[in-house]
């Protein structure tokens, strides 16, 4: 392999239908017929938008000054996907167009409380098992995250990180319900860090019967995101609560919220940051996007996001972290 390289961002590369149900989920679902449900939703409107976890979460690291590499696959529809990814100062040079699929795509309804009911449809992303992180003459990554995308590929990215020494965040996030118990040991054995929700989280532990310090034990840090409560990060020695930051106005669309708060939390474990200061830059990330319809949100200014910190945390050493600090 070549000297160390970029940040890699893998994951799904999709087009999201979001969709508005100006009611709540809860009230149209009896208790006692949950084994045999039958219902719809209509809704209020739909908007079709860049998504994906890889290009949301690359997205969110080239906002604070990364030049992050994506390896993905995606489908004949992606070509202007590609070019706008690359206007944002994102390396495609990973992405593979597949000219015989589609490029997959996530529906989404969101009630009035935030609640979302989805569904996904692979297309090209089925295909992201042929790709490699470190074949072909490619730069050996400085970090790679493994964020969901095809099982195949989730599993084969984390054996390729641990046997050429390269670290690695994983996060299984929404394909908790697609892996087996024993493709999320394997995944998460020698990662730096497991992020996913508190939800996800009892799925994990439930399939792969590990408690949270059975977990501990197999990688850096535990990461669990608890929505509008903030996020706990715990490692072997610590435990550190992270409040959530402030909204400016109202929550508008919940959809690449996580996405967001992974591709800060990697800059602040990139800038070497204490994991208190990264889970609160973090959460700063994070409600810009809750504050935007769709998981890319208008780019922030380093002074305002900077501004928006010490409303929220104080002040802290942040040097750095607009500056690039992978090659």
């Amino acid at each position: 392999m070549k000297s160390r390289g970029s940040v890699v961002v893998t994951g799904s590369v999709a087009y999201d239908y979001l969709m508005t149900f100006p009611g709540r989920f809860l009230e149209h679902f009896l208790p006692d017929r949950l084994n045999r449900i039958s219902v719809s939703f209509l809704v209020d409107e739909m908007r079709r938008v860049r998504g994906g976890c890889a290009p949301n979460i690359a997205y969110g690291l080239a906002q604070f000054g990364e030049r992050p590499r994506i390896v993905a696959s995606a489908g004949r529809d992606a070509a202007d996907y590609r070019e706008w990814l690359a206007a944002q100062g994102i390396d495609v040079s990973g992405l593979r167009i597949h000219d015989d699929l589609f490029t997959a795509s996530f529906f989404v309804s969101t009630d009035r409380d935030q609640n979302q009911i989805a569904s996904f449809y692979t297309g090209a992303m089925g295909r992201a098992g042929e790709l490699s992180l470190v074949g072909d003459g490619q730069a050996r990554p400085a970090w790679v995250i493994v964020s969901p995308n095809d099982p195949e590929a989730m599993t084969r990215y984390p054996r390729e990180c641990r046997e050429a020494g390269v670290p690695f965040v994983y996060d299984p996030s929404q394909q908790v319900a697609r892996l087996s118990g024993a493709d999320l040991v394997d995944g998460l054995e020698g990662a730096a860090a497991l992020i996913c929700n508190d939800y996800e989280f009892g799925i994990v532990s439930q399939k792969t019967g590990l408690s949270e310090e059975d977990l501990l034990a197999e990688v850096g840090a535990l990461i669990v995101t608890h929505g509008s409560e903030g996020s706990t990060i715990r490692t072997p020695d610590d435990r550190h609560e992270i409040p959530p930051a402030r909204l400016r106005g109202e929550a508008v669309d919940p959809t690449g919220v996580g996405d967001a708060y992974r591709g800060a939390l990697l800059k602040g474990m990139l800038r070497g940051y204490p994991w208190d200061l990264s889970g609160r830059v973090a959460s700063v990330a994070a409600v810009y996007c809750l504050e935007a319809l769709g998981p890319q949100p208008p780019r922030f200014s380093p002074d305002d996001f900077l501004g928006r910190f010490r409303e929220n945390f104080g002040e802290a050493d942040l040097a750095g972290l607009f500056s690039p600090v992978a090659a």
